[in-house]
């Protein structure tokens, strides 16, 4: 029997090596792609005339001009991070995209600000003005077309990356910052009229000029195919619909959506959706899967943390839906050992009920929470059969810090070093469980992630 089960499990590590394969070539594209038109830009500087500055106000310039071209180049980039690309997204990853849209965005808007201080410093010099008199020239002086729509399209992406670090500390409510961040695609399109009208390397070369309005083409093509087309073409290939609304515990609520031939989704245990529910269609939210889907019908279930979520509760049943995805690759098809353990805490347990519904195996689930009363679906856990701990306790308490310890891990769960980990839940829980599962023995390529947050 020992030898079956390790034939099985070698033949489906076989199995998913091909399409790790794959993605890694798709990978090795995506970046080929984003450094080839990277290094395009950096040669159309150089071949400007750049590299041999005469005075140090030219230097500055030379200065001003590639960061300027680099944050143009990063901003488009941003955008087709934010255009949900499934394939993108299955090659990379919901956290992995997360990361690179964050730090992307930070390379843009220092670039950015690099570009106006070098910019001003630069023409200073040159002009022999003061600093004050050189802003004013250039924005107000119609010398340099674009000016006044760009200082306000930096002005509006600055607005983002204030309103970013404003969520981060909870003081802003989801939908603002949502709407806020619109704003990124306004400062973009107005940065476009400064820049070839004033691009050094672009208003003197009809080359340059075509291929930069090449990258801009093919942006917008992308937003437009996946952001708008594709979501309104969906919406009438699988007519979704709000079938049943059922409170599941204080706050939280299950919604089912039923739909024609919705296993041409291709959606899989652990997934999730940004579901637009058109009684609020001015809103979008990623919600993960809390049951297995099938041809006729996906389900959610919310808790209440803004006023998106806490509407979900009387949403009218026979409710229109608009769905993109599936996104995520918190999927059974990660598991390498042939083994899983599902971690969850809080509202987090939704796409580990839905990964166990579809059991890979010998599953064993533990799912955390403060108090007994946040232990959603519990009900439907205890009857799939799956092996659940329940850890239930606040971990500021005396003896609280002991939950979910290396230690405790090992007790219930002893084969935890042989097993793929899935691990779901608020930042602050995964952040903290991840080091002690690496200090239980887990191997890092066996630990998978999502976190659900913003």
């Amino acid at each position: 029997m020992g030898n079956v089960t390790e034939v099985a499990i070698a033949g489906a590590a076989r199995a998913l090596a091909r399409p790790r394969a794959g993605r890694r070539i798709g990978l090795a594209l995506v970046w080929v792609v984003v450094l080839g038109n990277a290094a395009g830009i950096l040669w159309l500087w150089a071949n400007a005339g750049n590299l041999h500055p005469a005075t140090a106000g030219e230097a500055l310039t030379s200065v001003a001009r590639i960061t300027g071209l680099l944050s143009a180049y990063l901003a488009l980039v941003q955008v087709v991070l934010l255009a949900r690309l499934p394939a993108l997204e299955h090659l990379v990853g919901f956290d992995r995209l997360t990361v690179w849209h964050r730090w992307n965005g930070h390379a843009t808007v220092d670039l950015v600000v690099a570009h106006v201080f070098f910019s001003v410093w630069g023409y200073a010099l040159m002009d022999k003005f003061s600093i004050g008199k050189e802003i004013s020239t250039m924005v107000w002086g119609g010398i340099y077309p674009g000016m006044i729509v760009a200082t306000i399209g930096t002005a509006l992406l600055l607005a983002v990356v204030g309103t970013s670090y404003v969520i981060v500390r909870r003081r802003l409510r989801y939908e603002w910052w949502y709407a806020v961040h619109l704003l990124a695609y306004a400062g973009i399109a107005l940065g476009w009229f400064h820049q070839i009208p004033t691009g050094n390397e672009l208003v003197l070369d009809p080359v340059a000029a075509d291929y930069w309005r090449s990258l801009y083409a093919a942006t917008l093509a992308i937003l437009v195919l996946f952001r708008l087309v594709a979501p309104l073409v969906n919406a009438f290939r699988y007519r979704l619909r709000v079938a049943e609304v059922v409170e599941e515990g204080p706050g939280v609520v299950s919604v089912r959506m039923t739909g024609r031939r919705l296993d041409r989704l291709h959606a899989n245990p652990g997934q999730f959706f940004q579901w637009r529910f058109l009684n609020r269609w001015w809103t979008a939210h990623p919600f993960s899967l809390s049951a297995a889907p099938d041809a006729g019908s996906l389900r959610i279930t919310v808790k209440a943390l803004g006023d998106h979520s806490a509407s979900l509760a009387s949403v009218p049943v026979g409710t229109r839906v608009l769905a993109e995805g599936p996104f995520g690759v918190f999927t059974d098809a990660r598991c390498r050992t042939g083994k899983r353990l599902l971690v969850a805490g809080g509202i987090g347990i939704t796409p580990v009920r839905a990964l166990v519904e579809r059991p890979y195996a010998d599953d064993v689930v533990i799912y955390r929470a403060i108090a007994a009363e946040e232990l959603v679906l519990r009900d439907e856990l205890d009857a799939s059969g799956v092996r659940v701990h329940y850890v239930v306790g606040d971990h500021a308490a005396p003896g609280g810090e002991r939950l979910l310890s290396p230690e405790h891990l090992l007790e219930l769960v002893p084969d935890l070093a042989e097993r793929d980990v899935y691990l779901c839940g608020p930042p602050g829980m995964t952040d903290a469980v991840l080091p002690r599962l690496r200090a239980a023995g887990v191997p890092r390529k066996h630990i998978h992630v999502e976190r659900f947050a913003l």
